[in-house]
């Protein structure tokens, strides 16, 4: 894996998680502006917005950078949408760079001709 494609993978990763907290905290924001009196929903949409943006823009470059399969890359959008999906997206990200580091470092060392 090169330096770039390691790059695009934990830009997306370091994205995730956020992204995943700020649609949870618009969800929570939702209900407590049917209910109270309390009403965050225009800041919170707009910095969920916000990182909702950059992590399809991440998204992309990881996907034209790593050459995922349409499935792959279908599975890491989708996680995006889903209100809890942005953690189970930085865990398969963060493994996916670990073992591309591992296999980068093999053949380095002539261990592997993968």
């Amino acid at each position: 894996m090169d330096i770039k494609t390691a790059s695009a993978l934990r830009r997306l990763r370091l994205v995730s998680a956020p992204e995943a907290i700020s649609f949870l905290l618009l969800l929570v924001c939702s209900v407590l502006k049917r209910t109270t009196d309390f009403n965050a929903v225009p800041v919170m949409g707009a910095v969920h917005g916000i990182l909702f943006v950059l992590y399809v823009i991440f998204w992309a470059d990881a996907w034209n950078r790593t050459k995922w399969p349409v499935g792959t890359a279908a599975l890491y959008f989708a996680l995006s949408v889903l209100p809890t999906g942005g953690f189970f997206a930085e865990r398969k990200l963060k493994r996916e760079a670990e073992a591309g580091v591992i296999a980068a470092r093999a053949r380095k060392e002539g261990i592997v001709n993968a």
